[in-house]
């Protein structure tokens, strides 16, 4: 039996993509174009060189056509999940709370809002997007 090109577990997010660039049968180049990046920064991805910056992480999610990361269950989890989804650094995430910057991550770090209207507000957005 011969082993196709796909035939593997991906390991980590550059494995995703390019198990499913493969499935596609697509060219570097051609998911470059599709992810507005340079063809060596999916080449790199690919090889594990680099990680995807989270501003790439919704273009990449919906070139792959699924959610590989797991399924976040802590609060600091599904707040980091939120700023993939949505493709936000700490400080537009935190700029959408009306909160600094080292607050949002103080929060995302430590998994700990001590102000009842701030952890509201951080539960809303979390369910607007059913984390």
């Amino acid at each position: 039996m011969k082993i196709k090109e796909t035939d593997f577990e991906p390991r980590f997010l550059g494995e995703h993509i390019k198990k499913r660039r493969l499935t596609l049968k697509f060219y570097q180049r051609e998911v470059a174009k599709l992810l507005r990046v340079d063809l060596f920064t999916v080449l790199n991805w690919e090889n594990g060189r680099t990680e995807p910056p989270v501003r790439a992480i919704p273009a990449i999610l919906a070139f792959l056509g699924y959610n590989p990361f797991p399924t976040p269950t802590t609060l600091s989890e599904r707040m980091l999940a939120a700023r993939r989804i949505k493709g936000w650094t700490m400080k537009e995430a935190a700029q959408t709370l009306g909160v600094h910057e080292a607050t949002w991550q103080s929060w995302e770090h430590s998994g700990s809002i001590k102000w009842k209207r701030y952890r509201e507000k951080v539960e809303a957005l979390l369910a607007d997007l059913s984390l």
